[in-house]
């Protein structure tokens, strides 16, 4: 009878964890991806830099409150200067790019242009080179990746529909900074460790990431003519979305996943964020999609396959 009453509990337990990990995916695969059209709505209301600076600060202020209260100390000032350092070129420079990018490109087209990420990672990550370009499918996987980007630019009367503004083409370059920004500031995270947990280092990238973009919002954006109260509620509704379910929920389930499944298999989020972005997008801010877009997208994402693939094949 006991035995019977373990196998059920471990048969329940299973069972639980395996719906976790359904809704810990679900969290990556489509929070993340909706990020992109709450960002469009948050801006009805606010300036980009204040949506992310509130965004950062919202997030890393109930996660620092929920390490303190579990007990952890506050990291040394040398601790904060590194995560400082990681906050701003990760969190103000790539996030805070793509949402000032959003005022003039669609939502769909700024996550098509960040699923370029991986490759600035290995165009960028010098201590790896002699290991990247020497496997062929790293390679094959950047060339097919360049060419998915070229495509935005060179496809026949392009500029007629996609670059129809000068702004447009700056807010693409900006989105293209943004994503050089977070690489190089994880590049930074991953070879200057710090000694706190993850949770403790990630609320203080947010905090801090949170200040500097109010700071940027202080100096560039006209404050004397927003009022608060004139503020919609479907862009507040935005921002507590970004900073709750985007930036604590589906983190915090990315970092469960890497502890339950392969690396590998939990970034997978990278070929789904963009297309969720892009239906979103199309489906509720009615942006155009446009075929040079779908090529481009499928180009990026079959090169991000096969840079994957060497990750692949290590976790199998």
């Amino acid at each position: 009878m006991a035995s019977q009453q373990n196998v059920v509990q471990a048969s329940a337990k299973v069972i639980s964890q395996s719906w976790l990990i359904i809704l810990a995916f679900a969290a990556i695969y489509f929070i993340w991806g909706s990020t992109f059209l709450a960002a469009l709505i948050g801006l009805q209301g606010f300036p980009p830099f204040m949506l992310a600076g509130l965004r950062f600060l919202l997030a890393g202020g109930l996660l620092l409150t929920g390490c303190l209260l579990s007990g952890e100390r506050l990291p040394a000032l040398r601790e904060v200067a590194k995560n400082s350092i990681s906050g701003i070129l990760m969190l103000s420079g790539g996030t805070g790019s793509i949402i000032w990018a959003e005022q003039y490109i669609s939502s769909g087209l700024a996550a098509i242009l960040i699923a370029t990420e991986p490759f600035w990672f290995i165009v960028l990550d010098r201590k790896a080179w002699r290991q990247y370009f020497s496997n062929k499918w790293i390679v094959m996987g950047l060339c097919l990746g360049m060419a998915g980007f070229l495509v935005l630019f060179l496809w026949p009367k392009q500029g007629e529909s996609l670059f129809a503004h000068q702004i447009s083409i700056t807010a693409i370059i900006v989105v293209l900074v943004g994503a050089v920004s977070w690489v190089i500031g994880s590049l930074y995270s991953k070879y200057r460790t710090t000694t706190h947990s993850l949770w403790m280092n990630s609320s203080l990238q947010l905090i801090i990431a949170g200040v500097f973009c109010l700071l940027v919002s202080s100096i560039t954006e006209n404050w004397q003519g927003f009022a608060w109260d004139k503020v919609a509620t479907g862009a507040w509704m935005a921002l507590f979305y970004m900073s709750v379910m985007g930036s604590i929920v589906a983190y915090t389930a990315y970092i469960w996943l890497l502890t339950v499944r392969p690396p590998a298999v939990v970034g997978t989020h990278t070929y789904v964020n963009p297309v969720v972005a892009v239906v979103l997008g199309w489906l509720f801010a009615h942006e155009p999609v446009l075929l040079p877009q779908i090529i481009s997208l499928l180009l990026i994402l079959a090169g991000v396959l096969l840079v994957n693939i060497p990750t692949y094949q290590k976790s199998s």
